[in-house]
């Protein structure tokens, strides 16, 4: 039978590739998505992959909606946690909610996903969790202290439910890609890419949002049974954690 995986922030960006590449591998996915309607329902009909619309920083919406998922498709199994925003700003101009909406967003959606999944995941003894953390949770990034904040505090959190998942047959890990090939990353000047930020990458290149799909797809596979509590830097080697 089909293990049911969830994808919070699935029908974009890195997210799309790891919900298509989820399904593709036979799990039956559910992918979150935050606002862009339109965006959710081209790749509903493009794929065939259900789409469920919540805010990830509410805790309650989260509960209601995984409620929903499972009457739908099943226990859930598997939870990707990409759901990301940025508020950019150095931290002597960074006003309050910019600080809250990406910690609650990009770092309390963690605790409000896995919460109500792992009462079921230890119950069942077994329980794949991977957060998609970042480079610059690693190293920091100018402008961007909540980000770089929320992105190093997903990586302890991994390492803390990781040791609580772990006899109950659960792993959790991280996956910190460096620069993708996304929308946001297409969005940058094309002098500053290719000035400032592919000379940096070692590899030479940004990396592809399948590439990132292709490490989650094997972190909740049962060969990676004996990984847990681990980061999976996919920068290129422009960053050695």
């Amino acid at each position: 039978m089909a293990r049911v995986a969830v994808v919070t922030g699935g029908t974009r960006g890195i997210g799309a590739s790891i919900s298509k590449a989820l399904k593709a591998a036979g799990y039956k996915v559910a992918a979150n998505y935050g606002g862009n309607d339109e965006a959710a329902q081209k790749f509903k009909t493009e794929t065939g992959i259900n789409v469920y619309k919540w805010d990830v920083s509410s805790f309650d919406a989260c509960a209601a909606s995984l409620k929903q998922v499972e009457a739908d498709l099943g226990p859930v199994e598997v939870l990707v946690n990409n759901a990301g925003i940025t508020r950019d700003s150095q931290l002597h101009r960074m006003k309050p909610e910019q600080w809250t909406q990406v910690i609650n967003t990009n770092l309390g959606s963690l605790f409000n996903m896995c919460r109500h999944v792992i009462e079921g995941m230890r119950e069942r003894k077994f329980g794949r969790i991977v957060n998609i953390s970042s480079i610059n949770g690693q190293k920091g990034q100018f402008g961007q202290v909540n980000y770089s904040a929320a992105k190093a505090g997903e990586i302890g959190f991994t390492k803390a439910l990781a040791q609580e998942g772990a006899r109950s047959g659960i792993t959790v890990n991280a996956i910190a890609p460096g620069y993708v090939n996304t929308e946001m990353v297409q969005a940058v000047p094309k002098d500053v890419l290719e000035k400032s930020i592919l000379p940096l990458i070692p590899i030479g290149r940004l990396g592809e949002p399948d590439e990132i799909a292709r490490c989650v797809v094997f972190l909740v596979s049962d060969d990676a049974g004996l990984i847990t509590g681990s980061t999976l830097t996919a920068n290129g080697g422009q960053y050695f954690a």
